[in-house]
């Protein structure tokens, strides 16, 4: 096996497990305003992923740093024909990461809407 085939399954194995891994914190996110009907409901969803959602976003680090180390010219077709879709998703997770960690911050109903709304959007966005 030449490292060009091995380094492809290296690849596909970390963007395996982002979208595995991260697909259920977009669904949870995604399902915040159907299933969260008052404030404890969608409190106790976004506790259900609170202790993971940061460690599955490592697997997307990884794999775009696996992507520029093994084949650079993928990268960079791939970052610059789809810049504009990226930097939505890369803005859409950043939303959604500092939802998640001021969500709980700020005791203000409206405050907390906000939040729930940007997690949302944050979840929906990239998926």
């Amino acid at each position: 096996m030449d490292l060009n085939i091995l380094w492809f399954w290296i690849v596909g194995f970390f963007f395996i497990g982002y979208f595995v891994l991260d697909g259920f914190d977009f669904g949870v996110g995604m399902a915040l305003p159907f299933l969260g009907r008052d404030d404890i409901d969608r409190r106790v969803m976004i506790n259900t992923i609170g202790p993971v959602w940061d460690l599955n976003e490592t697997w997307l680090i990884v794999a775009g740093a696996s992507l520029f180390a093994a084949f650079p010219e993928w990268y960079a077709t791939l970052f610059s024909g789809f810049y504009l879709a990226l930097l939505l998703i890369l803005l859409a997770l950043i939303a959604r990461g500092v939802s998640f960690e001021y969500r709980h911050h700020r005791p203000e109903s409206r405050w907390r809407k906000w939040f729930d709304g940007m997690i949302v959007v944050g979840s929906a966005v990239p998926a």
